[in-house]
This record gives structure tokens, C-alpha cells and sequence, in this order.
């Protein structure tokens, strides 16, 4: 199982929020680039970079900058999620060196967008991003809870040929009190993808249930305010999705 350390941007630092409120925001580093090079240092074979102020349709030229700085400062893949709605954005930061981006609210308002990104560069480099709020998916930075059931839309990306999706419990994000492996696996099975868990891990234990549920289907965890606050130590939490 592949574990991502999470660096999210706003203004071109690194931020957590909580459930994604952008008034429950704590900055963790004012340069993002020395993040991402202490959590490779530490074992992270990727990285999940996210763009919030784009995910929020707000300015995210400085966060496009720190993105570059990331890219350059690590040797590790990215991938990046937050406002990519265009297949000219998308293009960008392929260009600047990402590895994968993950579209959430262009597979609501867009969906053909999704068709014409995975015919040019494939289910590898492109992967699905489901917010969730009660099972319903959420949109344009979770301001907006749509009435698509999150495993409707997990199916029918399937059917479009998206092999993955991250899928992110907001309820759970930021506030560390454990993710639903269950739940995750449930969604894999049921739509047929690969699923990276996002939002809830508060500790080791965590990493274990969801490496139990990799046989159905689960394949990686983004891991972000437990690392910043020291609840979860990547070292032991890479040893433990190894399998060591």
C-alpha cells in the first residue's frame, strides 16, 4: 500500500484545514518545498499536493509556484488535485513535472473533460477525486454537497475508464479520528477501482486496517494532519503499508 503525505497550499504555504473550512486553517510551513524534501527524506516514495485556493476558485498562481519549488526540491512523484477544470491547466502542470492529477469537480460540471483527459494521457496520470459529505458528493472546494451519491459516481467513471479514485470522508478530514477501512473497501469493490483513502488517520492503527482491506481493493492512504502533528510517524507508518 502507498502512503502520500499530503502538502496542501494556500498563498504558497502548507496548510492543514479542518473538514475543509478555510477559517479552521493552520499553517505548518511557510515554505513547502522543505516539507516535501523531509517527508521524502523520511521514506515517502510519493506525494499528494493540493492547490486550495484553485479548489476554492481563488488566485492559485502562488500555489502554482510552490507546486514548481516541490517538483524541483524532490524525486519523487506528484500527484495534485485542487481547480483543475481546463484541459490547458491540466497540460501546465504536466509540464511543470506532475506526475497524476486528480479531478473532483470537473467530473460533475465537466465530464467530458474527464473522456478527453484519460484518451490523451491515460487512467494512470488521471484519477478521479471524490469529496464526500454523507455519502453525497461535494464540490467547488466542499462548499457545494450535489445529490450524486459518491458510489454513483465512483461507477460511472468505471464505465469512462478511470481505474482510481481518492476518495476524502470531509466529515473525517483533518480531525484524526480514524478512517472507515470498511467504507473504502466497500466503494472499491463496488465500482470496480482502486481507491486511495483520504481524510481521518489518527494513528498507526489506521495503516493497519486499511493494508487488511488492500486485498479488496484499497491500494493507498494520503495521510495529512496526523503527520503534522505528530500523531502518526511516517517511518513506522511506511514499515507497517510495507508490510515489515
Amino acid at each position: 500500500m502507498i502512503l502520500y503525505p499530503a502538502i496542501d497550499l494556500r498563498a504558497g504555504n502548507c496548510v492543514r484545514l479542518m473538514r475543509g473550512e478555510l477559517e479552521a486553517q493552520t499553517v505548518f510551513s511557510y515554505a513547502p518545498e522543505e516539507m516535501a524534501r523531509h517527508w521524502v527524506g523520511l521514506g515517502a516514495e510519493w506525494l499528494h499536493v493540493v492547490n486550495l485556493d484553485g479548489a476554492f476558485s481563488l488566485s492559485g498562481s502562488a500555489n502554482l509556484a510552490a507546486l514548481q519549488r516541490i517538483i524541483n526540491a524532490v524525486n519523487v512523484p506528484i500527484q495534485f488535485g485542487g481547480g483543475l477544470r481546463s484541459v490547458e491547466q491540466v497540460e501546465q502542470v504536466f509540464e511543470m513535472g506532475v506526475t497524476r492529477v486528480v479531478l473532483g469537480t470537473a467530473a460533475i460540471d465537466h465530464p467530458e473533460l474527464v473522456k478527453d483527459l484519460l484518451a490523451r494521457w491515460g487512467a494512470e496520470r488521471v484519477a478521479l477525486g471524490i469529496d464526500a459529505r454523507g455519502g453525497f458528493v461535494a464540490t467547488q472546494g466542499w462548499t457545494h454537497t450535489t445529490a450524486v451519491r459518491a458510489v454513483e459516481l465512483a461507477q460511472r467513471y468505471a464505465r469512462k475508464g478511470v481505474t482510481r479514485v481518492i476518495y476524502t470522508d470531509i466529515a473525517r478530514d483533518g480531525m484524526q479520528t480514524g478512517v472507515d477501512a470498511d467504507a473504502m473497501a466497500e466503494l472499491a469493490e463496488a465500482a470496480g477501482l482502486g481507491v486511495i483513502a483520504s481524510g481521518g488517520v489518527g494513528g498507526l492503527e489506521d495503516i493497519r486496517n486499511l493494508v487488511a482491506v488492500t486485498g479488496r481493493g484499497v491500494e493507498g492512504v494520503i495521510i495529512g494532519m496526523a503527520l503534522y502533528r505528530g500523531t502518526v510517524d511516517l517511518s513506522q507508518a511506511l514499515q507497517i503499508a510495507r508490510g515489515d
